[in-house]
């Protein structure tokens, strides 16, 4: 039984999914420092150059080869700009099911990237990957996350209660750690029937077939 997945490139008509390279990681920092991914991701505050470099080198490679998922760079197809991260964790190879998370780069946000890098990915580790459901979960208030999830076509299955650690920034600049619920989505290949349709339609894309 495969338990790792492929060294991938998915494409769609905007977008190109693929391995971290050191010269996203100007980028990437940025992004990283952005304060709604400080809040609402796991990630070190400040993020610095080690941090970045260590990701693309060393983090992000072994979540593939050591089978525990994925990490793809979200660009630009006309640009090569870094739109953001689609990260595959969790990954059980018997039931065929993982986890999926994004983040989206400040300059980038409101462009429907997110969905569309979701909406690629599931196609693609259902189709090619013969895998049977994708999760995701988004803390209680971070509505952006929750948008995403419903345009890919993700049922809201319940709430995990009191289940994660988010950030909110103090007066002083700072920031705390805080308590929050976490919404449990899923993905079926039966829920994108349709969906990338009516993507197509209201943004103006539709090929999320290309991959290698």
């Amino acid at each position: 039984m495969t338990t790792t997945f492929p060294d991938v490139s998915i494409s769609t008509e905007r977008l190109v999914l693929r391995p971290f390279e050191a010269a996203d990681i100007p980028a990437y920092i940025e992004m990283m420092n952005d304060e709604p991914v400080i809040a609402w991701t796991q990630t070190p505050h400040p993020y610095t150059t080690r941090h970045a470099e260590e990701w693309v080198s060393a983090i992000a490679p072994a979540e593939r080869t050591e089978g525990r998922g994925l990490v793809l760079a979200v660009t630009e197809f006309l640009t090569q700009r870094l739109v953001g991260l689609a990260r595959l964790t969790n990954t059980n190879w018997r039931t065929r099911a993982t986890e999926i998370s994004y983040i989206t780069a400040p300059w980038a946000r409101g462009e429907g990237y997110a969905t569309e890098s979701v909406l690629a990915v599931a196609q693609w580790l259902f189709r090619d990957q013969s895998f049977e459901r994708i999760e995701l979960r988004t803390a209680a208030d971070n509505t952006a996350a929750q948008q995403v999830a419903q345009k890919a076509g993700c049922i809201s299955e319940g709430v995990l209660r009191n289940a994660w650690i988010a950030r909110t920034q103090t007066e002083s600049g700072g920031w705390i750690d805080i308590r929050t619920d976490l919404i449990v989505w899923s993905l079926l290949p039966e829920d994108l029937e349709g969906v990338a349709e009516q993507m197509a339609d209201a943004g103006g894309y539709a090929s999320f077939t290309d991959w290698n």
